[in-house]
């Protein structure tokens, strides 16, 4: 992340406000989505620029501060952009764990009430369930991953990890029947805590073979893709 300029030319262009700050943006460099928004200040941005990790300015303490030192959801910073106005700045991360501090892999997962009407896929009964069942994925697919590339004590993916692949597609398919179980006795609440055991240990098993979510979805996307019609046949 090194620059060839000195700080002061890297910075030159930052409109800084009166309090000496400006807004970042943190964006996921793999999926596109935008993760959170904070405030740097000129140290932020240096130790940014130096260390290749995201350092923001934290306005309750008036301090510098290095995204994930408590929580270990740390960004790796692959490139930083300046707006058109000089006013805000851009963060392409590689996230680990989850941005938001709820848990969420975005901060921005509170749909406003009254979204914009008329929207593509914006009515009040898709919207809310897309928006919440791809923050789940990416959420397990993030922890998921954490849990794998650290092993850490008493984590139970690490345990799954530890039995290896072929314990872990038993769990699978032992999740699936009780979910099968749960819908043909018509027992909706335990449906949904049985699909949500089935999903995250599909999710382990799909970590362990190397395939994302994301590849997933785009094979669902690819057979529900509306086709051409033949002109040379009408």
């Amino acid at each position: 992340m090194a620059a060839d300029r000195s700080e002061p030319d890297r910075l030159a262009d930052v409109r800084f406000d009166e309090r000496g700050l400006v807004p970042v943006v943190a964006q996921d460099v793999a999926s596109g989505a935008v993760l959170m928004l904070a405030w740097a200040d000129r140290e932020a941005l240096t130790a940014t620029l130096e260390s290749g990790w995201a350092h923001y300015h934290s306005r309750s303490r008036g301090a510098l501060w290095r995204k994930g030192d408590t929580s270990g959801h740390v960004q790796r910073v692959v490139a930083v952009d300046l707006d058109c106005d000089g006013d805000a700045v851009l963060y392409r991360v590689a996230q680990t764990g989850a941005a938001c501090h709820t848990g969420a892999t975005t901060c921005f997962h509170r749909p406003l009430a009254g979204s914009v009407e008329g929207a593509a896929g914006g009515d009040a009964a898709g919207t809310g369930p897309r928006r919440t069942i791809e923050a789940a994925l990416r959420t397990l697919d993030a922890v998921v991953a954490e849990r794998l590339a650290t092993l850490p004590e008493g984590s139970y993916v690490a345990r799954l990890h530890e039995r290896g692949v072929g314990y872990v597609a038993q769990k699978v398919v032992e999740e699936a029947g009780e979910t099968v179980v749960a819908a043909l006795q018509a027992r909706p609440e335990e449906l949904r805590g049985e699909a949500a055991d089935l999903l995250f240990h599909l999710g382990v098993l799909l970590a362990e073979a190397g395939v994302s979510w994301d590849e997933v979805g785009a094979t669902l996307l690819a057979r529900h893709r509306p086709t051409v019609p033949d002109r040379g046949a009408e």
